[in-house]
């Protein structure tokens, strides 16, 4: 299948309140149009500054989603132009997101990535340092939480994947009781977005399953 139809696949599968993001890490500008063609309008990328020089070649109703591991020194580069950005995971970072949104006199939308997964490779806050940088976002007028983002362990274990998208769940839900700017769960991927669904996921993030295998 092509990439046209590979959306069209993926958006029949999963439910209208499900937002997709097609990862485009790695892919060519032709490859982006063909799914922006296609009716795509999310993209997400690891990289700022790979992700800068696709927004300023691209069409402008491009979304564009920051889903990979952000350094501080780096925000000042996306601010003018990101949607949403997935990995926020330590209050450091969302002090600089905010300071470079309030120059932009911008708010950016920010997820809290949250340490789920088995592997210690994966980046991501504590439950509790969640909680406590939640507190200290109230104070922040440039930024705003929307929600949270986690990646399970990359496993066959399908009991391990589900034990660690419902933890994420439940805490998403306790903290949506009190945060009401809380609308978006950032979880699953090209190899677990079906659980992830299952399991209360509002976004996924597909790469693979839209482009084909990666490049790199």
């Amino acid at each position: 299948m092509n990439i046209k139809e590979n959306i069209s696949h993926l958006l029949k599968q999963i439910p209208d309140n499900v937002k997709l993001v097609a990862v485009s890490k790695t892919k060519s500008i032709e490859e982006i149009l063909e799914a922006h063609k296609a009716g795509q309008r999310i993209f997400g990328e690891n990289k700022v500054q790979e992700m800068k020089g696709k927004y300023e070649i691209l069409p402008k109703d491009i979304e564009w989603h920051m889903i990979g591991h952000v350094q501080s020194n780096k925000v000042k580069y996306m601010a003018p132009f990101v949607s949403l950005i997935h990995g926020v995971d330590s209050l450091k970072l969302l002090k600089e997101i905010n300071k470079q949104a309030k120059k932009n006199n911008r708010v950016l939308d920010c997820l809290f990535q949250i340490h789920i997964a088995k592997e210690s490779t994966k980046f991501g806050m504590s439950k509790e340092e969640c909680i406590e940088n939640l507190t200290s976002a109230q104070s922040m007028e440039n930024v705003c939480i929307r929600g949270l983002m986690g990646m399970a362990t990359f496993t066959n274990d399908q009991k391990q994947i589900e034990y660690e998208f419902n933890d994420l769940k439940k805490l998403y839900d306790n903290l949506a009781k009190k945060y009401t700017s809380f609308e978006l769960l950032s979880m699953g991927m090209s190899g677990d977005y079906k659980i992830a669904i299952l399991k209360g996921s509002n976004m996924i993030r597909i790469g693979n399953k839209i482009f084909g295998s990666r490049d790199n």
